[in-house]
């Protein structure tokens, strides 16, 4: 792997901390993002951490750089999972990195483990995935694509959704953002959504969204009321679910298939309560967190939706929910955002003017 920071003693803690783990091995270090640029390029790293601000060429602009020519996966460290260098995060996730953690601190060994822990993880999981080369004019395309979209992905699909539930994992920061910001700001159906990132990043990922499209995006809170053009994210190690009277409900009970919060937990709730007025959504992301509770949303009538392979960083949680059957459609994310407009454009005709969500 390629380590990737200003600090030289940043640089070295993070090669301790990765070449005692059997299995890795460090082939380079770089101290800004053109020598990471060039590194990636001549070694083919496996894997590369980045910091965000460095000399001459920031982690933001490598990354950029590196998903156009010689796609890579890539772990961004952040400085702090509290400080504006979140945003920058984030958009370097949107860019093409897989996952943002924090960078180490702090002396004791306790800490020390944990950091070294959270990173090792990290790194397992995210060798493996296949990236993609992605080029620079990738927004202007998308928002053609998004222009092209009409009404044709709206043929056959139902008018009356209340409720919008979505899932997902690796790569699902860089979609929603993308899906939410082809949304106008009064949508008419509320969204919630659970998302798999690295504990603690939970509420700067909500704040980054929420700057990044018109709709108003937080971290759930217990009892809080769902509204429309709100959406609300699962917290950190919570499951987030929906009570009778669209209430929002957070609870620690036992992991689902060691995930949470769990999508399959969401869905489940979302569809017990809204039947067939809920829709629900799976996007890229590793493993099946989500296909039984969308299997219980199909059963009880409601409509499923699961990203393509083509558009996927991961396909696992997509794949398995479409080799349960229960998927009514298989779509890009810029026909997803397509037809979430055509239900917010059914829901606000069924309300008439002057009537209220």
């Amino acid at each position: 792997m390629l380590v990737v920071d200003d600090s030289p003693v940043v640089r070295q803690i993070l090669v301790s901390m990765l070449e005692t783990e059997p299995g890795f091995q460090v082939v380079g270090q770089a101290q800004d993002g053109e020598e990471a640029v060039r590194l990636t390029a001549s070694l083919r790293p496996d894997v590369i951490t980045m910091d965000i601000r460095m000399p001459r060429m920031n982690g933001l602009d490598a990354i950029r750089h590196i998903m156009s020519t010689t796609p890579t996966p890539i772990v961004v460290i952040a400085a702090s999972i509290y400080d504006s260098e979140l945003n920058i995060a984030f958009s370097a996730i949107e860019a093409g990195a897989l996952t943002v953690v924090e960078k180490p601190h702090g002396i004791t060994r306790e800490a020390y483990e944990a950091a070294r822990s959270q990173l090792v993880t990290t790194i397992r999981l995210m060798a493996d995935v296949q990236v993609v080369t992605i080029r620079s004019d990738r927004r202007r395309l998308l928002q053609e694509r998004l222009e092209r979209a009409g009404t044709p992905v709206a043929v056959g699909l139902p008018v009356d959704a209340e409720i919008i539930a979505m899932a997902a994992s690796t790569g699902g920061p860089g979609v929603l953002r993308q899906i939410f910001s082809a949304l106008p700001g009064d949508l008419s159906i509320p969204i919630v959504v659970v998302q798999h990132i690295t504990p603690g990043f939970a509420q700067g990922f909500a704040r980054w969204l929420d700057g990044e499209t018109e709709l108003k995006v937080s971290v759930a809170k217990d009892g809080e009321r769902l509204e429309p053009g709100r959406v609300l994210i699962a917290p950190d190690d919570m499951h987030l679910t929906v009570a009778p009277g669209g209430i929002a409900r957070l609870d620690r009970s036992e992991p689902i298939r060691n995930q949470r919060p769990s999508a399959t937990r969401l869905f489940e709730s979302v569809a017990r309560v809204y039947g067939p007025a809920s829709v629900g959504i799976v996007l890229t992301g590793m493993g099946e967190d989500g296909a039984e509770g969308l299997e219980v949303l199909h059963r009880l009538g409601g409509h499923v939706i699961a990203q393509d392979e083509a558009s996927c960083v991961v396909f696992g949680m997509p794949k398995a929910a479409i080799e349960r059957g229960i998927v009514d459609r298989v779509m890009s994310p810029d026909k997803i955002a397509s037809v979430l407009r055509y239900f917010d454009g059914c829901h606000k005709s069924h309300r008439g003017p002057g009537r209220s969500g």
